[in-house]
């Protein structure tokens, strides 16, 4: 028997939110509404830690899933937006280097730009968090030379890192820009600057992608780092990464960046020793997260069906570990992890993971 742990209310990843995110793509509206009730029960943070994952864009994602993010909802999302980019703004100024909540899926401008991007018609708004993402490109000048504009001071949890670094992966790292760009790119949204950007995010995981992250001395080498072993997932690791280079191929026109990045992919999934990595069935960093991945890179490949019998194994191994899952929720519980193992994506709930 699984220990149950209480959920996060507003929170995507693991409070009621998720939850709701499940039952709506089930078509089962009225265990979805209890779950919401939960969710906003104590208020929806508009605050400065409100993102695709927390608050009121978080509630914004999961309401637009079932067709009712009322407008008094997605006002309250566009001062999120605005406090956001002028904050970003004020720090590119200032010639600091960023946070990555500034800019990251997770907690960041990335995931506010995947948000916008699910509301169909272009803005004004979108596309200054677009503008924003492009940005990125200029290097942030320090004593002694110049660093990426993307490269963080501190680590994912806010601990120092000596010389700082810069993130590869799709949650907290460049991969999540290079997809939101990617995306928009896709659905023909285009601001200056945008190409020269996704290739440059690009060229960057070529280089430094094996690795979760890099250091300022794998920066100033010669030669790219070798990585150490490690799992590979959707939110770090190549099969994350290979999915931001599949689109970042399609955006740019580039059959050879698309077959690398489907190359990656079809090789890491069928690694003994990469599998033998991951540990559990969640989205983030297990079963769910890979097959939901291996199912969107072989509907854009021209040859799905060489995907077809990783798929079938990630689907078992997802099915046999599902019910161990001690939390309820979408990113790291049972939520998530029967959203992937259903296989529909009936209200675009691969969205909030920027594979789609």
């Amino acid at each position: 028997m699984t220990t149950t742990l209480p959920p996060r209310t507003q929170d995507l990843s693991e409070g009621a939110l998720g939850m709701a995110l499940l039952h709506i793509e089930r078509g089962d509206l009225s265990t979805a509404r209890r779950h919401l009730a939960q969710a906003v029960a104590h208020g929806v943070s508009a605050g400065g830690n409100a993102s695709l994952f927390h608050g009121a864009p978080a509630l914004e994602f999961v309401l637009a899933r079932a067709g009712h993010a009322s407008r008094g909802v997605r006002e309250v999302v566009d001062r999120v937006v605005d406090a956001r980019l002028a904050a970003a703004r004020r720090r590119q100024q200032s010639g600091a280097l960023p946070n990555l909540a500034e800019w990251d899926l997770i907690r960041g401008l990335a995931g506010l730009g995947a948000l916008l991007l699910t509301r169909g018609a272009p803005s004004a708004r979108l596309t200054d968090v677009l503008a924003y993402l492009v940005s990125l490109l200029r290097p942030v000048h320090i004593v002694g030379g110049e660093l990426p504009g993307w490269w963080s001071a501190v680590g994912p949890d806010g601990e120092e890192m000596a010389g700082g670094h810069g993130n590869n992966g799709m949650a907290h790292g460049i991969a999540g820009p290079l997809t939101v760009l990617s995306l928009a790119s896709r659905h023909g949204i285009q601001v200056p600057g945008q190409r020269e950007a996704i290739d440059v995010f690009a060229r960057w995981l070529d280089r430094f992608g094996r690795c979760y992250w890099t250091t300022r001395a794998q920066l100033d080498a010669a030669e790219p780092p070798e990585p150490d072993p490690a799992r590979q997932s959707w939110c770090y690791g190549q099969p994350g990464i290979a999915r931001a280079q599949q689109l970042a191929a399609l955006a740019l026109g580039d059959p050879a960046r698309r077959q690398a990045a489907e190359d990656t992919v079809a090789r890491t999934l069928t690694d003994r020793s990469h599998l033998a990595r991951i540990t559990d069935a969640t989205l983030c960093h297990g079963w769910a997260g890979l097959v939901t991945l291996a199912r969107t890179i072989a509907a854009d490949s021209p040859a799905p069906q060489r995907f077809t019998p990783a798929i079938g194994d990630l689907q078992q191994r997802l099915a046999a570990d599902l019910d161990l899952l001690p939390k309820a929720g979408f990113m790291e519980g049972r939520s998530g992890a029967q959203l992937a193992l259903t296989g529909t994506n009936a209200t675009d709930w691969t969205n909030a993971l920027l594979i789609t």
